[in-house]
Parts: structure tokens; C-alpha cells; sequence
């Protein structure tokens, strides 16, 4: 059973929000925090809110999962 993505706003967010996202990140391909992420998508999918984007250094995926922590 797959379950299709739920779009959500990542613009509507606060912009120190949104800047605190586009910049604390992790990427697994550099293996380096913190690098930035470029062109962000938010959306639900199972009830977990993701973004996800394009490393700055490297341009692979980055993905970030929020928890009740980050709200």
C-alpha cells in the first residue's frame, strides 16, 4: 500500500524558520553538517513532515524529517 505525498508550503513558514531549515542540514553524501540546501519541498507523507532539497555543495538529496521538537 503506498501512500502519496502530501504537499505543504514551505514558503509560508516564518522566513527564521525557513532560514533555520535551508541551513542546518545534513548531507550524506558529503558527510558534513550544516552545508545548506537549496530548492526545499515540503510535504506529509505517513504523518511525518519532510523537506527536502539539493545539497549546496554536492547537489544530492537532502532530507529532513521534523519532530514534535521542531515545531
Amino acid at each position: 500500500m503506498s501512500e502519496t505525498p502530501i504537499p505543504r508550503d514551505f514558503f509560508a513558514r516564518e522566513a527564521d524558520e525557513q532560514t533555520l531549515f535551508l541551513h542546518e542540514t545534513w548531507c550524506d553524501h558529503c558527510q558534513q553538517l550544516n552545508l545548506g540546501m537549496r530548492d526545499p519541498v515540503e510535504y506529509e507523507l505517513h504523518g511525518i513532515v519532510f523537506i527536502e532539497g539539493r545539497c549546496c555543495q554536492c547537489g544530492e538529496v537532502v532530507l529532513t524529517e521534523l519532530t514534535d521538537d521542531d515545531f
